[in-house]
């Protein structure tokens, strides 16, 4: 993300409004902190949560600049999760969703990370949080069915997996198990998917977790990445669908979900609602969290 595009992200996000002289000063001290001392730094969150912080680990640094980064997601996940109910991360990266799901608000969790260097932060920052008792952390991949598959491992929070045909140099050979035998047992309430691009795949080895009543919202990265293994996003969309999801966008200052046509045009994630009465109900009930100066 280039400078330009980085300031104007914090000028123009819902937390900063009236306070972009705040939020950009968070942004200089960060500047200057992480140049004066190189190596990790820990961060004080939210609800007493706490992460790991790495210069150019852009995966979290938004959130320290603007309270929550993917801002309508995160929050869905504050004001939509409570303490009974499980959480599953697909595509963790460092654990932002992993923190705010199982240490903001208590619940309990998968989080699964293929990328082995990223994984190894994942769980400094579960254990950081005293997670190890209620969260499961997998380096592992997820897939359609159990196996190998190649994934890249230098491009940060994009890293993914290469494409059939293409070339594996400088690849990690990873395994990969469908998410309904990761889950056996177990019954998420939500799930947040990030697997830039492979999502069709992991939802093809998910029919059994779908098909439970007791999932009823997914999180779902669709930015047109699925191209690369020949699937687009509205056969995606389609397949949720024909699952009995329907997506929405989330306004978290009004707790409003609002249905939409197709993947959300505005985020790179779409929010896919089953049992909308019950989770209207939740969204309606669930205490409000302090970020920064604003109560949410």
């Amino acid at each position: 993300m280039s400078l330009v595009h980085t300031l104007r992200f914090i000028a123009n996000h819902p937390l900063n409004a009236g306070r972009k002289p705040q939020a950009l000063l968070r942004f200089a001290r960060w500047q200057i902190a992480s140049r004066v001392s190189p190596g990790q730094i820990v961060f004080e969150w939210i609800n007493g949560t706490r992460m790991i912080v790495r210069p150019g680990e852009t995966g979290f640094t938004q959130n320290i600049y603007c309270g929550l980064h993917e801002f309508s997601d995160m929050a869905y996940v504050l004001h939509a999760l409570t303490a009974d109910d499980f959480f599953v991360d697909i595509g963790a990266n460092v654990g932002s969703y992993t923190i705010l799901a199982c240490a903001a608000r208590g619940a309990r969790g998968y989080c699964i990370e293929p990328v082995p260097t990223t994984y190894r932060r994942l769980v400094d920052n579960v254990r950081l949080n005293d997670l190890t008792s209620r969260v499961v952390s997998l380096n592992i991949g997820v897939s359609k069915s159990d196996g190998d598959l190649f994934f890249t491992t230098g491009e940060n929070c994009t890293n993914h997996v290469i494409p059939a045909g293409a070339s594996v140099e400088g690849a990690t050979r990873i395994r990969v198990q469908t998410l309904d035998r990761i889950l056996e047992n177990n019954s998420p309430n939500l799930i947040k998917i990030d697997v830039e691009g492979f999502e069709s795949q992991v939802i093809e080895g998910a029919r059994d977790t779908l098909a439970n009543p007791s999932l009823h919202s997914i999180i779902l990265e669709l930015n047109g990445n699925g191209s690369r293994y020949g699937f687009k996003d509205a056969e995606i969309v389609a397949s949720l669908e024909s699952s009995g999801f329907a997506p929405y966008s989330y306004n978290p200052f009004a707790r409003e979900l609002s249905p939409i046509a197709g993947k959300n045009g505005r985020s790179g994630n779409t929010l896919f609602i089953r049992n909308l009465d019950f989770v209207r109900e939740r969204l309606a009930n669930t205490p409000r969290v302090r970020i920064g100066a604003v109560n949410l």
